[in-house]
């Protein structure tokens, strides 16, 4: 009895893995799929990432967030790291993708890639894994990465302005990650990724200065913090930086949702959070129980995001160079 139990436990989680690891287009991806295309990948992926962002830690939440930017235009199929061309204005020149950087580190990954196994691993695939090496990098969680992404050909400047916004409310930012079959837990969960990194003021000058636009303040803000705002970013600063997480911004931890539950996240997206009955009970967990839950759940939420509308099988190409179609 206790044996076909434990016969039906391993279906049932096998089939979770299944269910997991199926894109929303249908298309498998798998891991250890380069196993005997190219079996050193992830090594040499998280061996490249590793030498970056031991130089520039602060590397790592912009290539956190070209990833998140890269899945919700188009799926994750490397469309982020296209050039523009004489006759396309590509993502990457879209307003929301100008603060990314780190794109060096997507090509110094794609050149050892290209040494060891030419043609075999795709771009998509590379920034996949260099976002999740990044942020193991800096003491944050590591996830698996199941792999089989293509590349897409078609980046749009102006398809970037449907990304998720700073300004968003929670209606809004809901419906965005329901459209990428993404749960409300995986919105607040992945909001946790404002743990690292900075921001321009130009993202809270209007929260400061003209919330509603009778120069007024964003009730929402937590009025002893916003003195310490108004010292740093004037109201015509737009390339001051702020801290994500003050403290601890170079560091992958829980302390966000602290910070937010104190109403002092830089971005309206941030206050959002408490505007919802489970995103409001979420960030409270967190930041009573110091995270307790917080990176598990992240690697969850990761997986998922690494396979929204994925190219697989003959779809796509494997780019030589990821800043351009073939």
């Amino acid at each position: 009895m206790a044996y076909k139990k434990h016969i039906s436990l391993l279906v049932l989680q096998l089939l979770y893995l299944a269910f997991v690891f199926t894109s929303a287009n249908g298309s498998y991806l798998k891991l250890g799929f380069y196993q005997k295309t190219c079996p050193n990948v992830e090594a040499i992926v998280a061996k490249v990432t590793a030498d970056h962002i031991s130089v520039a830690p602060s590397l790592a939440a912009p290539l956190l967030r070209m990833h998140f930017h890269d899945c919700f235009i188009r799926g994750c199929d490397g469309s982020v790291l296209l050039d523009s061309t004489k006759t396309n204005a590509a993502e990457k020149v879209g307003p929301p993708n100008l603060s990314l950087r780190g794109y060096q580190v997507i090509d110094a990954a794609k050149s050892a890639l290209e040494k060891e196994c030419p043609g075999v691993v795709s771009c998509a695939d590379i920034l996949s894994l260099v976002a999740r090496d990044a942020v193991y990098q800096i003491k944050g969680p590591w996830w698996p990465v199941p792999l089989g992404r293509r590349d897409g050909s078609v980046s749009i400047a102006l398809e970037s302005l449907s990304l998720p916004a700073p300004f968003g409310n929670i209606a809004q930012l809901k419906a965005q990650f329901a459209s990428k079959g993404l749960s409300v837990k995986d919105l607040v969960v992945l909001s946790g990724g404002h743990t690292i990194g900075t921001s321009q003021c130009s993202t809270i000058v209007i929260r400061l200065y003209n919330f509603t636009g009778k120069g007024d303040t964003d009730p929402t803000l937590d009025p002893k913090y916003v003195p310490f705002l108004k010292k740093k970013c004037k109201p015509t600063d737009t390339t001051t930086l702020l801290e994500m997480d003050p403290g601890s911004f170079r560091t992958f931890d829980e302390d966000y949702y602290t910070i937010v539950m104190k109403r002092r996240g830089l971005f309206q997206s941030d206050a959002a959070l408490l505007d919802d009955k489970e995103t409001a009970a979420y960030v409270k967990l967190q930041a009573q129980s110091h995270g307790s839950t917080f990176f598990k759940d992240f690697e969850e939420s990761m997986v998922k995001m690494g396979q929204i509308e994925v190219l697989t099988g003959s779809a796509g190409e494997i780019r030589k160079h990821c800043a351009s179609v073939n």
